[in-house]
């Protein structure tokens, strides 16, 4: 057993099934056995499908799934397969369409008979114990687990008598999240009215249990090996706070775990005194004031004319560059409000786009705008308007350079290319950390995780972070979701009535902070704060 120092004593234990609960073990003839349950299955319904042949895909399949596990442990927020793309897209792909839907109609069922005719499945050493113990002294249990069959692992629970202990059992077949996703984690603390820094983590491999716990802040990470633990698929920076050879370590662990100290619950959290923050700005209508400019327009129109000119026909290549950019244009703002309506904030990406513009055109049209999406969104987004760098923004980013503010662009567009060579076209790349364009991450603003994004890519806490907008449906709404502090709207005298209504709404709710004329405007603010906060 490796231990370093004693932990914090858990107000709960949260244990992973396999390797931990119990010890796998592998049939040698579970394969056939799952074959040919198949193979009697289909026959049964009039398919005559080989039994090799369906053992044959079964390999192919579950060696693919182990790929696909030990990628999905790279990703940060991985999601869980669902029963039918198990059976789909890897165990059964390999056969014609019809046995694979006839199997796919009992997905769950195959699933589970995978689980429990491939392996079998033994209590390990100390477990019994432990969970009699935590029973005793208060201490709530919970299962985390992958699992493509969380009902056979109930079962299995319960056959052996084990399953009546655990508060909670979270799988990922049937929350749709998988470890490394900290959401696994949170979901069975949540469920135990605890917070992660009150429990315990106990797992067996390092990219999916090391990984989750870290990330959900669970109080203590513990691994007890078994036959995955040391051969990780790829390296891994974090660490277990202790390695036991067997479940039965975990007593010890108890034995030796401190009380919670209250003096780390009066640590102070705060945001540092001289802590510079970042400032987070918008782009349209507050970096840069845009104009429609119909040299630029008619110049990517001839653009796209050119690229569409094999599949035109008898119609001028320019009518029909014209007919599938206005499409594209008029469907994106419809597509836009009713993602609106809906609280969805997801980004008309480009490929979807140029998908909206293909529509009712020839499958030749649609692969040539498909396959150039990309690119021509690049274009369009930087001919739709042409912009002017506002009055005051050079100004104030050579401020928040004098001063330590970093400056991230985060920003609703349809080309982030487009932002960063307008960005570039006014001398101001050099003052900007970062850009985070929508387009690019997949959310819009109001949405907090872009915000968020900004925020981490700045390297502020988001306490101390100034945003700095003009649309408070979109940038202060979006600020505040994010929990940044200073929330302050620009306004133009050029701008529209109802714009300005509505930012008089905001700072009368709460929603903005502050209200200015100019970007330059926003130094004194600044200045004055800045002032305060370190006297």
């Amino acid at each position: 057993m490796s231990q370093p120092s004693p932990l914090v004593r858990p107000q709960a234990l949260l244990l992973d099934f396999g390797g931990v609960i119990v010890q796998t073990h592998k049939h040698p003839d579970g394969r056939d056995h799952l074959a040919a349950l198949m193979h009697q299955h289909l026959a049964a319904a009039g398919f005559d499908i080989e039994t090799t042949r369906i053992r044959e895909s079964l390999d192919a399949g579950i060696t693919a799934l182990k790929y696909w596990k030990n990628s999905s442990s790279r990703l940060r927020e991985p999601h869980e397969l669902t029963h039918r793309e198990i059976l789909i897209d890897y165990l059964v792909s390999d056969l014609p369409q019809g046995p694979r839907e006839l199997l796919a109609s009992e997905a769950a069922y195959w699933t589970s008979q995978k689980n429990t005719l491939l392996s079998g499945h033994v209590v390990r050493d100390g477990i019994p114990e432990l969970l009699e113990r935590c029973r005793a002294e208060g201490i709530g249990l919970g299962i985390v687990s992958n699992a493509h069959s969380g009902a056979s692992h109930r079962e299995i629970l319960d056959s052996v008598g084990l399953g009546r202990y655990f508060d909670v059992q979270i799988y990922s077949d049937e929350v749709g999240i998988r470890k490394p996703h900290p959401g696994m984690i949170h979901l069975a603390v949540d469920a135990l009215g605890l917070s992660p820094a009150q429990c315990w983590y106990v797992g067996d491999t390092l990219d999916r249990d090391v990984v989750a716990g870290r990330r959900a802040g669970a109080g203590g990470v513990i691994i007890t090996r078994c036959h995955r633990t040391d051969n990780p698929p790829f390296a891994i920076r974090e660490a277990p706070d202790a390695v036991l050879d067997t479940p039965a370590g975990l007593l010890e662990l108890l034995d030796a775990a401190v009380p919670p100290s209250s003096a780390a619950a009066g640590e102070d959290a705060g945001v540092d005194k001289q802590e510079p923050g970042a400032l987070l700005i918008d782009h349209g209508g507050v970096i840069s004031a845009s104009e429609k400019n119909a040299d630029d327009r008619a110049a990517f129109r001839d653009e796209l004319a050119a690229l569409l000119a094999p599949a035109a026909g008898e119609v001028p290549p320019r009518e029909l560059a014209d007919r599938v950019l206005g499409r594209a244009v008029t469907a994106q703002k419809a597509e836009k409000k009713a993602r609106r309506a809906r609280g969805d904030h997801s980004e008309v990406i480009a490929r979807t786009f140029w998908e909206l513009a293909a529509d009712g055109e020839s499958p030749q049209v649609a692969a040539l705008l498909r396959g150039e999406s990309a690119r021509l969104m690049a274009g369009w987004g930087k001919a739709k308007s042409r912009r002017t760098m506002r009055p005051g923004v050079r100004e104030l980013f050579e401020y928040c350079r004098d001063v330590g503010r970093r400056v991230v662009v985060v920003t609703n567009t349809v080309s982030g290319v487009a932002v960063r060579a307008a960005l570039a076209d006014h001398g101001l790349c050099d003052l900007v950390t970062a850009v985070i364009a929508s387009d690019e991450f997949g959310l819009r603003k109001p949405d907090p995780s872009i915000v968020r994004a900004a925020v981490a890519a700045s390297g502020a806490d988001p306490g101390a972070c100034w945003f700095l907008g003009d649309k408070p449906e979109n940038d202060a709404a979006g600020a505040r979701a994010a929990g940044i502090t200073h929330r302050v709207l620009v306004r133009y005298p050029e701008g529209p009535a109802h714009l300005a209504a509505s930012q008089d709404a905001a700072l009368a709710d709460g929603t903005a902070t502050h209200l200015i004329d100019t970007p330059f405007d926003l130094i004194a603010l600044m200045r004055t704060h800045d002032q305060r906060k370190n006297s």
